[in-house]
């Protein structure tokens, strides 16, 4: 497919804008765009936002009054990508996936309504990971160049380590979410090696300098809360501007639950301003 020639779209009331398809590392990628009202000529930022599903589920669809709602309420568009699922196709094809996404959004600007000016990543849980580990890609490949990163719940550390993730693991009851994750991270990173490469475990970046903004939040009571707290604290020692946000405690019985919010929920707020703070100047 050549740039600017995405196939007209579908449109429903809380679905996607359009659905097309984009090459991506190794094979076609799905995607779907929910275009924000407030700029029916064309939003000056684009959030491509990655789906959770443990790196094993494809949660595209799942995901949708979410994004619809993140498109309307924060009034940028909003382009959400698959990407390589595990087992079938573990580590780093994920990661390769993203970036190859980020690399070809400026070339189907037009289709995309977007003006092409302020570029952001973000994502629930796996795609938490993925929008922390496109932020790592694309600085060491040297774009494209990202205003900002958002994590919701990510995951971070594929060695499970963190305090609230052994706590949940060692439940007797409350910890089948982190028993679901343990199984993802072992599908999804089959080579034990790989746990400790910053392009799977954040966390374990020795080097998180030169980042873009970030607004990482987390739940109490979660599992994966420590990690990332970790990593903001992680990234403000490296010399990067962090806003970490604590969610009030929900009741986690898998992971579709982390993608479920409404327009006045404080995450989408919270959004909805790191955006505007570190998109264009209105």
């Amino acid at each position: 497919m050549q740039p600017d020639d995405l196939p007209s779209g579908r449109t429903s009331p809380m679905g996607p804008d359009a659905q097309f398809d984009w090459p991506g590392h190794s094979g076609p990628l799905h995607l779907h765009l929910y275009k924000s009202p407030r700029h029916p000529q064309g939003s000056p930022s684009l959030l491509v936002f990655f789906h959770p599903g443990g790196f094993v589920v494809d949660d595209l669809d799942e995901a949708k009054h979410c994004l619809r709602v993140l498109a309307d309420t924060c009034e940028v568009h909003v382009l959400a990508p698959s990407y390589a699922l595990a087992p079938e196709r573990p580590f780093p094809a994920a990661v390769e996936d993203a970036h190859a996404v980020l690399g070809q959004v400026s070339a189907h600007k037009r289709q995309l309504g977007w003006k092409g000016t302020h570029l952001f990543v973000g994502g629930v849980e796996a795609g938490g990971n993925l929008a922390a580990v496109s932020a790592l890609v694309s600085r060491d490949r040297h774009g494209p160049p990202l205003a900002g990163q958002i994590m919701v719940m990510p995951m971070l550390d594929a060695s499970l380590g963190c305090h609230s993730m052994r706590c949940a693991g060692d439940a007797s009851d409350g910890g089948g979410v982190a028993r679901a994750l343990a199984d993802s991270y072992r599908r999804y990173l089959p080579r034990p090696a790989d746990r400790l490469h910053p392009y799977a475990s954040p966390l374990k970046a020795s080097r998180l300098g030169a980042l873009p903004p970030a607004l990482i939040f987390h739940t109490e009571g979660d599992p994966l809360a420590d990690e990332a707290i970790a990593y903001a604290d992680k990234l403000r020692q490296a010399g990067n501007q962090v806003s970490d946000i604590a969610l009030p405690a929900c009741d986690i019985q898998d992971n579709t639950d982390r993608c479920e919010i409404t327009a006045d929920d404080p995450c989408v707020q919270a959004m909805k301003h790191f955006l505007a703070a570190h998109g264009p100047t209105a």
